[in-house]
């Protein structure tokens, strides 16, 4: 880790810190000044009055803590066995993984659509969890079998030598171990399930199935556009995303320092 002893250098380092934070730190407060113009505090008194709210929230908190179970499940396993299990063929897999980080998720709409139908999925939440979930363990696999190379292998000889099997050295040894890279995985599969506006649009039609991003809809008609609304709308759907982060944000900070850097 690196340290910076000088007075000029702490300076120099936290006006260049903050420079880089203030083009991600003016919209957020443009949000939140945006969300009290108008009415103020009554325009988040109108979107908790919104019929059917807190089904939304309870959907989109189904929705993305089955997503992160999902991940989180595959994801250990992925980057247990493309890095500490002799698989014959696991680098040419792991690079056809990878290259799944190339596609889009408009282009994959309709084969998606096609197969929710066919399986009967269509407007149920695993139209949703399913593709969220293949979308993101990609980028979590390449995160997460990073850290996991930076585990001693002598660790796992010892427990072979023991006598532990693969199945045990996962259980004993990658799951305590990468508690920092899943807290990492965690936030990034959270903030793309939360967040996410094109699937549940497309997914889920009935109105007692939609998720809370799809509030904003009901301040959007023909002939109006009631904007403070929508922001009010956006910052409480973001709230829990903040909290999220703040309870796991040093094991976040570990995680993603560690699994970026082998």
């Amino acid at each position: 880790m690196f340290e910076v002893r000088s007075r000029g250098g702490r300076l120099l380092l936290q006006l260049v810190v903050t420079l880089l934070v203030l083009p991600f730190l003016f919209p957020l407060v443009a949000m939140v000044q945006g969300s009290l113009a108008g009415d103020g505090w009554r325009n988040y008194s109108a979107v908790l009055a919104v019929p059917g709210l807190w089904r939304f929230f309870v959907n989109t908190v189904v929705i993305a803590a089955s997503v992160i179970a999902i991940v989180y499940v595959v994801t250990m396993l992925a980057a247990y066995g493309f890095s500490k299990l002799h698989l014959r063929g696991r680098e040419l897999y792991f690079w056809l993984l990878l290259a799944c980080l190339t596609l889009p998720e408009v282009v994959l709409l309709a084969p998606l659509f096609t197969t929710a139908q066919a399986f009967g999925f269509f407007d149920t939440y695993w139209a949703v969890i399913l593709p969220l979930a293949a979308l993101q363990v990609p980028f979590a696999v390449l995160l997460t079998r990073t850290f996991v190379d930076g585990i001693p292998d002598e660790l796992f000889e010892a427990a072979r030598v023991d006598g532990a099997s693969a199945v045990r050295g996962f259980v004993h040894l990658i799951v305590p171990l990468t508690r920092p890279i899943a807290a990492a995985i965690v936030i990034f599969t959270l903030i793309g399930a939360w967040n996410n506006y094109l699937m549940p649009l497309v997914f889920l039609q009935s109105p007692e199935m939609q998720t809370i991003t799809l509030v904003p809809q009901f301040f959007v008609g023909q002939f109006s556009n009631d904007q403070t609304k929508i922001l009010a709308s956006a910052v409480l759907t973001a709230i829990p995303e903040v909290v999220a982060y703040l309870c796991l944000q040093r094991l976040f900070e570990r995680g993603l320092a560690a699994g970026a850097l082998k």
